[in-house]
């Protein structure tokens, strides 16, 4: 197995480079339908990092990564499975793609959000709807005796 490059991009400008040593493969028979050869080939693959050990990232890259990724994590691994081909060689470099786009969206800094006013236009339309849901309600009611 070689080692996961991670394109350059936002908070990693030369990319990353995660050695093979500190990433973990490990092979099971996919799910579903497929006839003969889903019983028979382990062709999903699930490959783990531990982000609080690898040496691909630096403490600020860890640090966004390990709060980004918190929902995904195991404790600090992350764990990513392929199963949507039927070849184990397909599937490992699906996963391998899948790993290096989290990482590389993972160490991005957040961007913060530039506060904006609503438009005029945004406004009335938003003021029209109330009356114009009011009126439906008001509708709903019982008419009156007269």
């Amino acid at each position: 197995m070689d080692d996961l490059r991670v394109p350059p991009g936002p908070g990693a400008p030369h990319g990353l480079v995660v050695p093979a040593s500190e990433l973990s493969e490990q092979f099971s028979r996919s799910s579903g339908p497929g006839g003969q050869g889903v019983n028979t080939t382990d062709s999903r693959v699930q490959l783990s990092l531990d982000l609080a050990t690898t040496s691909a990232l630096d403490e600020a890259q860890r640090a966004r990564a390990l709060r980004h990724l918190e929902k995904r994590l195991v404790g600090t691994t992350l764990t990513i499975a392929a199963e949507e081909h039927r070849a184990q060689r397909k599937n490992r470099s699906a996963a391998r793609e899948r790993l290096a786009d989290l990482l590389r969206e993972a160490v991005a800094p957040e961007v913060p959000r530039r506060p904006t006013k609503p438009t005029r236009g945004s406004k009335r339309r938003r003021l029209e709807a109330k009356r114009n849901r009011s009126v439906i309600k008001q509708n709903r009611s019982r008419p009156r005796p007269e």
